[in-house]
């Protein structure tokens, strides 16, 4: 299972505007917040299943941190690498979870990193019940889409369109 799901050529939209892109800075944050938000609707199952793991806690702390200009990038680098080295001690929901406050405090770095911790999170919302995984995968998405800025959903509902392969599907209708 990958990791990493962006694309080989970036859109650029999703890439700052002082890295050739047409992302602002503050529409680059909104996306942060969006990330964290996801990833914080289902860090509980990290929770549920080891309470003493704080790794994921602590990224979306630093994305918020990042997000007020209290964090570095560095900082919010280290934060993703430590919230997926806690994924590999987790199984399950628990895992997918982690994995998804590290895309989300990724986002600091490559704003891109947003539609990793949405589709983690609609992992982790599908494996905490296997039994109606497709029903939970959608809500989740569904409330994930309520959660995006209305400024920004086109450009987050067409990237999830162009990246759903890449996202295991998630996005799908």
């Amino acid at each position: 299972m990958p990791l990493v799901i962006l694309p080989k050529q970036r859109d650029p939209r999703l890439v700052t505007v002082r890295r050739g892109g047409s992302l602002t800075d503050v529409d680059h944050r909104l996306l942060a917040i969006w990330a964290a938000a996801c990833a914080g609707h289902v860090l509980h199952h990290v929770e549920q299943q080891r309470r003493e793991e704080t790794r994921p806690h602590d990224a979306l702390r630093i994305s918020a941190a990042w997000v007020r200009g209290e964090a570095t990038m560095r900082q919010a680098h280290q934060a993703s690498f430590a919230a997926n080295a806690a994924a590999r001690e987790l199984t399950g929901a628990a895992r997918f979870a982690a994995l998804s406050a590290g895309q989300a405090v990724a986002v600091a770095h490559v704003a891109a990193h947003d539609l990793g911790a949405a589709a983690y999170a609609i992992r982790a919302a599908a494996a905490a019940d296997p039994e109606q995984s497709g029903e939970a995968a959608k809500g989740e998405r569904d409330w994930q889409r309520e959660q995006v800025p209305p400024h920004l959903l086109a450009l987050v509902l067409e990237d999830q369109q162009n990246r759903n392969d890449l996202c295991w599907g998630v996005f799908a209708d």
